[in-house]
């Protein structure tokens, strides 16, 4: 094993899995850099400044199961650049609104006796006569909700996110995000609501508080980015990888350009977590035809942030509103005021985040800007939530790549890539993109904690983080019971950031 001073990580990506492997390096003296494509630090988990108004690609709650990842946050960010938030969030349906966690009362008059009535008769004949076999999305939710409440609250937004029918979408995708959550567990948690204290035992999506950065979740990520570069670290930005080079089974370089300009970075550990297909396209010498073609075959959704700002102090008191309504195409709202007061810089005015998800290349995202901020002021009129005079700007926020899409081949795929790359020695792969798997940010994170041990002389499976039989949303599965244990050790050696005001980010 090469001792800490003789070893070189080079981290692809600047995302909350790069910038924590980097962070965790710094704690165990290894040399590191990162190289992030782009000139903004946080990935998905970013933060955008717009005349002071912040904005995020996507709601980020700060409450985790693991360990690990919540003492990182504590190290990072003081107790004071927290706030903590009682959750509120509805769906809006059929010109109602219900609130989710599930309230009985509102959910029997907004629904109708009549309805919620067939809706209890629908479940129980799931649960009697369940579809066999278990391959969709829409079978997997019907059997555990029935028919007719999957018609109801899950089809429309579901097709809206994936831009395809639920019939179309593996099952995987539900068993990963909403394992143990069935009609009868939110019913039982609407009655009789469990404490955040017993973090194991809570279905996260269920979940009444949650701490939030008071700055956004990229207050977390650029503070990650400071300590680093204070500490020996280095973060590259506008730093694009395009190759990967490799040989002997091991990757020897990565190859960025830089402001038009080619260069090798040599390091004797990689860690990616660039989106897969690049990663395996970007193989030099090229990589088996099969290979090749697996990482083609993995897809992506694509997705637009637009940020109205109103000149209205209340305009809805949720942190955010699902839209399930086919009439309008927005999937998503946030108010970013209700997170943090300290995201909108004036308290009589409003910043409404709504998220429309696409493909690249289709119609939604080739509207221009200006175009996607007239489209959300209809939508948020037609929803009755603000009128079109009461706008007083707004701006756009793309995010190519923001989901991997869970197929009927994606896990075929996905095997082939992983038997080639397991011959590589040197190289892990972490994050949502990097495995190409719907991770939430404190497992993109855990991931990454689980590299930097593995670094150090460890063999963590990372793909057991999130597995799919395991659902991620629990504290039972192999890889957070490891990485409590790395927690453990982690407290007996605060990390205490050195400041050296000489050191700078690229």
């Amino acid at each position: 094993m090469l001792h800490p001073l003789n070893k070189k990580v080079v981290i692809i990506g600047a995302g909350p899995a790069g910038l924590t492997a980097a962070y965790q390096l710094c704690k165990a003296s290894v040399e590191s850099v990162v190289l992030q494509k782009d000139t903004a630090i946080g990935g998905l988990a970013r933060t955008v400044n717009y005349k002071g108004y912040r904005v995020d690609i996507g709601g980020h709650r700060f409450f985790t199961k693991v360990k690990a990842v919540d003492n990182m946050w504590r190290e990072v960010l003081p107790n004071g650049d927290f706030s903590s938030q009682k959750r509120l969030s509805r769906i809006y349906f059929n010109r109602r609104y219900f609130y989710y966690p599930l309230r009985p009362v509102n959910a029997l008059f907004g629904l109708g006796f009549c309805n919620s009535l067939f809706i209890l008769l629908s479940y129980f004949k799931a649960r009697c006569f369940p579809q066999k076999p278990e391959e969709t999305f829409e079978q997997w939710v019907s059997n555990r909700f029935g028919k007719r409440l999957f018609k109801i609250f899950f089809e429309t937004y579901t097709e809206k996110v994936w831009g395809m029918p639920c019939s179309e979408i593996a099952a995987d995708w539900a068993a990963q995000r909403i394992k143990d959550l069935s009609l009868l567990a939110a019913v039982k948690n609407a009655f009789f609501k469990q404490g955040t204290a017993d973090k194991a035992g809570i279905i996260k999506t269920l979940i009444d508080s949650f701490d939030y950065p008071r700055h956004g979740p990229g207050m977390m990520w650029e503070r990650v980015s400071e300590v680093v570069c204070q500490n020996g670290g280095r973060v590259r930005l506008g730093a694009d990888v395009k190759k990967i080079v490799w040989a002997n089974n091991r990757v020897k370089a990565v190859e960025i350009e830089v402001n038009g300009k080619k260069e090798f970075v040599e390091g004797s550990h990689f860690i990616s977590s660039m989106p897969i297909g690049e990663l395996i396209r970007g193989f030099e010498p090229p990589v088996p035809e099969s290979v090749l073609q697996a990482a083609t075959a993995l897809q992506y959704r694509d997705f637009l942030k637009v940020a109205i700002i109103a000149k209205k102090a209340d305009v809805f008191p949720d942190h955010w509103i699902y839209v399930h309504d086919p009439n309008v195409k927005v999937g998503r709202i946030q108010n970013f005021k209700n997170w943090s007061k300290d995201m909108v810089p004036d308290s009589a005015k409003t910043c409404l985040g709504l998220e429309y998800f696409c493909f690249v290349g289709d119609g939604l995202w080739n509207l221009s800007d200006r175009e996607l901020i007239a489209l959300g002021t209809k939508e948020l009129e037609t929803l009755g939530l603000i009128r079109s005079s009461e706008v007083e700007d707004g701006f756009v926020i793309r995010a190519p790549k923001a989901y991997p899409v869970y197929d009927f081949t994606y896990r075929e795929s996905l095997q082939v890539i992983r038997r080639f790359l397991e011959r590589i020695d040197n190289l892990q792969l972490v994050g949502r993109n990097g495995m190409h798997k719907y991770n939430n940010q404190d497992h993109s994170m855990l991931t990454a904690m689980l590299a930097v041990k593995n670094i150090m002389g460890a063999s963590f499976d990372l793909w057991s983080v999130n597995g799919d039989q395991d659902y991620h949303e629990t504290v039972r599965d192999h890889g957070e019971r490891e990485a409590d244990e790395f927690a453990d050790l982690a407290s007996t050696q605060p990390f205490v950031p050195e400041r050296r005001a000489t050191l700078k980010c690229d």
